[in-house]
């Protein structure tokens, strides 16, 4: 797994512009077929109707495209940016939705008087830079072209896989499962009585939130673990991809031979036709 960077206020700010010279656009070519192919119309329709499109574009466009490409808008893509949870992974139309709703109403839009200095306030005073529909969706805004790398990996601890199958991860918050993943990054680190007592801590937590219950006698950092792989690959196939099978051993019987094998005679000296 890859650390990802923050995007920093500047980069934000110009996808930003970007994607509102998009929704502009659109904006503008949709008015203009409306008033080509619809009948002239009083003065409180015609408002009503640019009121419904304007929502239309600025709450269906990044809903749409960041909801299809996993975060990416047109602007974000151009600047190798990318809106994920705050566990890293990716987000759904829910976060979409609530991160396109609040930027109309509170970041960019009516409360804002439309200049975006709630959106531009917010993300400066943000220790991770974000704006009031980050807070609400639970997301940040990470940069993808400057990853650094993470702690080793963990991987499923074994005879757990089958068990873990089973788990229900809905009522597992993406904070949480932060905080889960960034001790395992960092178990050799902390000293051993500090290290027992929040793994402990953090898979009581994260018990009381995830079903069925682990086997008797599983270890908390071994739940975690078995907890987030599998929580990881239910994410990766839920977008279609597979995750890499862990390395093991070659097998221990004997080598297959390269040709076809040789057809074994009878005790009556008769060979088999091939």
């Amino acid at each position: 797994m890859l650390e990802l960077r923050l995007a920093k206020l500047p980069s934000r700010a110009l996808a930003f512009c970007l994607d509102l010279a998009v929704m502009v656009t659109a904006l503008t070519l949709l008015l203009l077929v409306l008033y080509a192919v619809t009948p002239a119309a009083d003065g409180a329709q015609t408002v009503a109707v640019v009121i419904a499109v304007m929502i239309i574009v600025f709450v269906g466009y990044p809903v749409t495209v960041e909801s299809l490409t996993r975060g990416r808008s047109l602007g974000k893509l151009a600047l190798g940016l990318r809106v994920v949870r705050e566990d890293g992974g990716p987000i759904r139309f829910r976060h979409a939705l609530v991160r396109a709703l609040t930027g109309l109403v509170v970041d960019f839009g009516l409360l804002s008087g439309f200049t975006g200095a709630i959106g531009v306030i917010s993300s400066l005073a943000s220790p991770r830079g974000r704006r009031v529909g980050d807070v609400l969706a639970g997301t940040m805004v990470v940069r993808e072209r400057v990853a650094t790398p993470a702690a080793a990996p963990f991987e499923m601890p074994p005879g757990m896989a089958g068990w873990a199958e089973s788990l229900e991860f809905s009522r597992l918050p993406d904070g949480l499962a932060l905080r889960a993943r960034q001790f395992l990054g960092r178990v050799h680190e902390l000293d051993p009585a500090h290290r027992a007592s929040l793994g402990a801590a953090l898979a009581e937590q994260v018990a009381a939130r995830v079903g069925p219950a682990a086997p008797a006698g599983t270890a908390p950092e071994a739940y975690l673990a078995a907890v987030l792989v599998a929580r990881r690959h239910r994410e990766l196939a839920r977008f279609g991809t597979r995750p890499a099978p862990a390395p093991g051993p070659p097998p221990s019987g004997p080598a297959e031979p390269d040709g076809p094998p040789e057809p074994e005679a009878p005790s009556d000296g008769f060979v088999l036709p091939r």
